[in-house]
């Protein structure tokens, strides 16, 4: 094993020896080196050759893990898998004498589940640190657990291209920071922003040409998805002399090699993440950077999991650029306006916070930590995902009272989401291990489809024209091995495996099989067409979802959704991969969401009253319900009045007064007068003993509510002492001195009595209600009922308001008699005409 003085000149270098010595007395250390600089390759090295026993280095990607063991062993002058190693899911080069092995994050922590002291590993270099992926963040706080109990003298290195370590350092124990400075060159900043309509590819792809244009070297393009790769590679398919080549984690291993290889002509390297600090792409002189990437994000409402695209933060763009400065002077192209940078989130969001947590929940339920209490946190799991999560496994049969089941061991072990263990395990029972392992190799890597119509994308995979088929046939039989030798978890005889059998839709078996199989990972998604002639089909878990323009599915009534999501503004969810389904598929795939129940709600309307089926929140059938029980049909009724108001009863004009005079009397004299006003009204017709309690006694629809006497009601609110009095303290008319009584209007704030003038000539004393203390608003009128005074004090009015009114209304009603002194005039409902006083 070659000393740190044997090594190659890259700056981390420098450390090593302080690397190691540090790690001998401290246990534990930090460091903290840009992206380049040697610390993924050479301090695993440098640890081997101080003379500790294995190391084993945790990669957050298949990619990385291969190309970081790849260049050590080139280091050494020997083969992959021999010193150095690595093993990845469906992919291990080790051998006896293997000191170094570098495996993925989420392989290591299969490990630990099965061997919680890593028996023969002397030290863990955790890579990458800052890029919060979820498995790393679960993968340093189990190995922090397993120091403190089983493995005290076991080493952890924890590296980190950004120096916000603070919190990792007080993780592990205020461990040293080493800081590595890289050698870098300057490099020019520039803004090509997308023009309007101009889609993130088209600009990135002339951000290409121009950088290409502006100097020599090759260079890297960052984009957030596989899909936006293909689309900037066709974008750029006119390039003479350039190689266009990609770069992401579901390429065949042979092809990612050849991107990480320069190449004998100028290349263009288009990447996702992965390039931003676990790989170096050498040649690179200028970075284009699409300035979006493409994270996990759960939508708790909709219940659909996946991946959607964000802008980056400040320091990843920081690294993007970096990468043009490693070798000589270099350009970035970032593909935002320049003002957008400053608005730039500092780091970026850690997994933990925002992905499906129910993986990370069968991991801690196997440590024996269910709720993650005891263990020490990055950032803690927010407890309603968490919880969210236990929840699935506990349906999938992962979890029980008593924690992991054997089942929920052999899910963990097949190293899928659990929903993708579950639909393996027992799709293996029914339709045999290799059909099943086929469609969960596609649901687990989303990419390899390009359609829509998974039947179709299977058959592609089948045939080998697709891309990627080659790893899917890989990774399809993996998973077929690891089940195939089982009952597939259920205790039943296998299925015979009819996985040579094409693709189909529901006419045919393989189309079942692969709708069964979809349906058993995610039988929420199970979908049907909705009936009111849409497009959309409302799935088993509520979400609503709409087939892309021109799918072959078009004509499905049912679907086993795989893959849905839900872009902004949109009003449904989009269908990205299904599978033809029908009925008789939904339920043997989903039995757990069957219910039938009796249901009794206001509907359209009306009380509806029938006996349902459903899956989930799909209608299956249903029919009329004769006799439903009164309290059931009472309490749909109160849902009624809820929806559409007290208006629903009959409102004569007495009663709509007897409601305003309540009113009047509750906000002057308060209790025991009852507020009357809709929400009070609504939740009081609620009580069993309330104001309705009588009338919804009898009433089964909208047509008895509109029988009901809402007057003879509310008398009966307040009890008959308050309904003998109303009419005392709140009096429907009033007598006024020409002996008219006249309708007192109590729809205002203040009692109004709108009365001719004439006819309350001689009256001195304004009218009040509510026992005298609040005097009634007179409205006068002329002759011709139009309004010619408002006055809440009489006295006053015919000593200051009369003469001005009397003057203004001889002028108009001449023939009419307008008294000089109204107090001594006789009121009169006919007024006399011709004297004019």
């Amino acid at each position: 094993m070659r000393r740190p003085a044997d090594l190659p000149d890259l700056p981390v270098r420098a450390v090593l020896d302080q690397v190691t010595g540090t790690l001998d007395e401290h246990g534990a250390a930090v460091l903290v080196a840009p992206p380049g600089t040697g610390k993924t390759t050479l301090a695993p090295l440098a640890l081997a050759g101080s003379g500790a026993g294995r190391v084993v280095v945790a990669e957050p990607r298949r990619v990385a893990a291969r190309a970081a063991a790849a260049r050590m062993a080139a280091l050494l002058g020997e083969r992959v898998g021999d010193t150095v190693g690595y093993s990845v899911r469906g992919d291990s080069r080790v051998c006896a004498d293997t000191r170094i092995e570098v495996v993925t994050s989420g392989l290591l922590l299969r490990r630990l589940a099965h061997d919680p002291e890593l028996s023969g590993v002397d030290a863990v270099l955790l890579d990458e640190c800052h890029e919060r992926h979820l498995d790393a963040d679960l993968l340093l706080a189990l190995l922090l657990d397993a120091r403190e109990g089983l493995r005290p003298d076991l080493r952890l290195l924890a590296t980190s291209a950004t120096l916000a370590t603070e919190r990792l350092a007080s993780l592990l124990d205020d461990a040293p920071v080493l800081t590595v400075t890289a050698r870098t060159f300057p490099v020019q900043r520039h803004h090509v922003p997308p023009v309007r309509g101009e889609r993130i590819e088209a600009c990135v792809a002339r951000a290409v040409r121009t950088a290409l244009d502006d100097g020599d070297g090759d260079v890297l393009a960052f984009l957030p998805g596989v899909a936006e790769i293909r689309r900037t590679a066709d974008a750029l398919a006119g390039l003479s002399d350039v190689d266009v080549v990609a770069l992401h984690g579901r390429m065949p291993a042979a092809e990612q090699d050849a991107a990480l290889t320069e190449g004998p002509r100028r290349r263009v390297v288009l990447a996702t993440a992965l390039a931003e600090s676990s790989l170096t792409v050498p040649g690179v002189r200028a970075v284009v950077d699409a300035g979006l990437a493409r994270v996990p994000r759960v939508d708790h409402r909709r219940g659909l999991a996946g991946l959607v695209t964000v802008r980056v933060s400040a320091a990843v763009a920081e690294q993007r650029a970096g990468r043009a400065g490693r070798q000589a002077p270099g350009r970035v192209y970032r593909c935002w306006p320049e003002a957008e940078t400053a608005a730039l989130p500092r780091f970026p969001e850690p997994e933990i916070r925002t992905a499906d947590l129910t993986r990370l929940a069968l991991d801690l339920a196997g440590w024996g930590t269910p709720d993650g209490g005891g263990l020490r946190w990055w950032d803690v799991p927010p407890e309603g995902p968490l919880r969210a999560g236990q929840e699935v496994l506990r349906a999938l049969g992962a979890l029980d009272a008593d924690g992991v089941t054997d089942r929920g061991r052999r899910m963990a072990d097949l190293g899928v989401h659990p929903r993708l263990a579950r639909a393996l395990l027992d799709g293996a029972a029914q339709v045999g291990a290799r059909a099943a392992a086929e469609v969960v190799a596609v649901l687990d890597d989303d990419t390899l489809a390009a359609g829509v119509d998974l039947g179709t994308e299977l058959a592609r995979l089948r045939s080998g024209a697709a891309p990627g088929a080659g790893r899917w046939r890989r990774e399809a039989g993996r998973l077929a091995r690891l089940v195939g030798s089982r009952d597939g978890g259920t205790g039943q005889d296998r299925a015979p495996d009819r996985s040579a059998r094409g693709a189909g839709h529901p006419a045919g078996r393989g189309g079942d099989d692969v709708a069964l199989v979809v349906g058993l990972a995610h039988p929420e998604r199970l979908a049907r067409r909705r009936a009111d002639g849409s497009s959309a089909y409302l799935m088993a878990g509520g979400t609503a979802v709409e087939l892309p323009p021109g799918s072959p599915l078009a004509e499905q009534e049912w679907l086993a959704v795989a893959v849905a999501d839900r872009r902004p503004g949109d009003v449904h969810a989009r269908v990205r991969l299904a599978a033809p389904a029908d009925r008789e598929l939904a339920e043997r795939a989903a039995p757990a969401l069957l219910a039938d129940s009796d249901e009794v709600a206001w509907r359209s309307g009306d009380v509806v009253a029938r006996r349902v089926r459903r899956l989930g929140a799909i209608v299956l059938e249903e029919r009329a319900l004769p006799q439903p029980p009164p309290d059931r049909v009472r309490a749909a009724l109160v849902d009624g009045l809820r929806a559409e108001g007290t208006g629903l009863l009959r409102w004569t004009p007495a009663a709509r007064s007897l409601r305003e005079r309540l009113a009047l009397l509750h906000r002057t004299l308060g209790p025991p007068w009852p507020a009357v006003d809709e929400n009070v009204l609504i939740d009081d017709a609620a009580r069993p003993d309330g104001w309705l309690a009588g009338p919804l006694a009898t009433a089964r629809n909208r047509a008895d509510l509109a029988r009901i006497d809402a007057g003879a009601a509310l008398r009966a609110l307040g009890g008959w002492q308050l309904a003998s009095s109303v009419d005392e303290l709140a009096p429907e008319r009033i007598e006024v001195p020409s002996g008219s009584r006249i309708a007192v209007d109590y729809s205002g704030d203040r009692p109004v009595l709108p009365v001719r003038v004439q006819e309350v000539f001689g009256w001195t004393r304004t009218p009040t209600i509510a026992g005298g203390r609040l005097p009634v608003v007179l409205h006068l009128l002329s002759p011709a009922g139009r309004p010619a005074a408002v006055t809440g004090d009489l006295e006053s009015f015919w000593a200051t308001g009369y003469p001005q009114v009397r003057a203004e209304l001889r002028g108009r009603y001449p023939k009419h008699d307008w008294p000089a002194d109204p107090l001594a005039a006789a009121p009169s409902r006919r007024p006399s005409r011709g004297a004019r006083g």
